[in-house]
Order: structure tokens, then sequence, then C-alpha cells
């Protein structure tokens, strides 16, 4: 059974200027950061253990490849530092920080976060279920992917455009400590259609961590 973290934790807000580099030094850089969904007075706290980065204009697999822009991508040009949220399969939330500079157009997918606090809501969030009910491979499996952090974390289209600076939904780091990881780089998941693109190595996970999607 997880046992939560939150008080080996001294978790400071990450600030505009973090999020103002590419796409692909930005995923590396949000690997062992937390993940806050604040509401009603509660938290969810989730470390962010695997990421993808999608590189705008030149990238195939990217939503804005080639200056695509329309209603749904608009939110990726616009300041860095903000959600991106969109549904894929008409049923699954897919949360993105957006990169770089206005008017760039890149992303990143967080892809799987390690439970931290709040596994109580999380798992009523995710299966409708009190925590002590699930079994040790459904805990593995709150937040072990995309669609499924999501829905643990109540994280829906309406957090499209979010200011990621703000105090619902935000980014932290540790100031407690510097953790001590290996970044594992690989190509990205689920992008068969992106031609050369599919197999550009920008996947990023913590090598070794239980809660990483896929190894």
């Amino acid at each position: 059974m997880i046992i939560d973290k939150k008080d080996e934790l001294d978790l400071i807000k990450l600030d505009r200027s973090f999020y103002s580099k590419n796409a692909v030094r930005l995923s590396k850089d949000l690997l062992g950061k937390y993940l806050v969904h604040s509401v009603n007075g509660k938290e969810l706290i989730g470390k962010i253990v695997e990421v993808e980065a999608y590189m705008g204009i030149g990238d195939k697999a990217a939503h804005s490849y080639n200056g695509r822009r329309t209603t749904r991508t608009e939110v990726m040009y616009g300041e860095e530092g903000h959600a991106y949220v969109y549904l894929i399969y008409g049923m699954y939330h897919c949360l993105n920080v957006v990169a770089a500079k206005e008017g760039i157009a890149q992303a990143v997918l967080v892809r799987a976060l390690e439970p931290i606090d709040g596994l109580e809501n999380m798992s009523c969030n995710r299966y409708g279920k009190a925590l002590e009910e699930l079994k040790k491979g459904q805990i593995i499996n709150l937040t072990n992917g995309p669609g499924k952090l999501c829905k643990a974390f109540n994280i829906t289209k309406d957090y499209n455009g979010e200011d990621l600076t703000g105090n619902r939904l935000f980014i932290c780091e540790n100031r407690s400590f510097k953790e001590d990881y290996h970044i594992v780089e690989t190509k990205r998941i689920g992008i068969d259609y992106a031609e050369e693109a599919k197999y550009f190595p920008w996947r990023f996970y913590i090598k070794d961590n239980p809660y990483v999607s896929v190894i």
C-alpha cells in the first residue's frame, strides 16, 4: 500500500520563467516536479515521472504541425506555462504543459504521475471506490497513463488554458531535497501516423519508477 509522502515535501510553485524553454528541455526539467490540483480546500499531488515533448511546426506528431491553428490548439500559441487539455477517443482527457514562447506552439504531454497525496480522492475519481478497496495493481494504475491521471485528478477540458502559475492547477518543485535519478530517452507512444517523427526520442521517464506507463 502506498503511504502518502506529503510530509517529506517542501513544495514551491514554479514561476513563468521555468516554462520559457523548448518542449524537449522542459520535458526533462518537469521530471521529478509535482503536479498539484487544489480544489475545495483539498490537494491532489503527484510526482511527474513520464512526459513527451511535442515540438510544434516541424513535428508531424504535434497538433500544431505545419502551423495548424484551430480553436482546440489556440492555447498552445499563447503564453507559456498554461495547460493544454484535449479529449482523445471521445472519452480520455490529456494534460499538456505549454512550452517555449508565445506563438511557437510547443507543449509537453504529462504521461504518468507517481501518486503522492490525496489518494483517497484519486481512488474515488478513478474507480469510484475507497482506497482501501483497491488491489495493488489498481493502485499502480491510478495515474500511470495520460488519461488515467486526468481522471484521477479530475482534470477535464474545463482546465484547457488554465494558468499553471495560478492556485487551482499548478506545478511545484521540492525544496527539501534534490532527488537523484536517471532519465530514459526513447521514442513517443501511439504516433505511428507521424512518419519519421515517430522515431524522434522525445519521450522521457524516470528509470525504474513503477508508475511509468510503459517500460
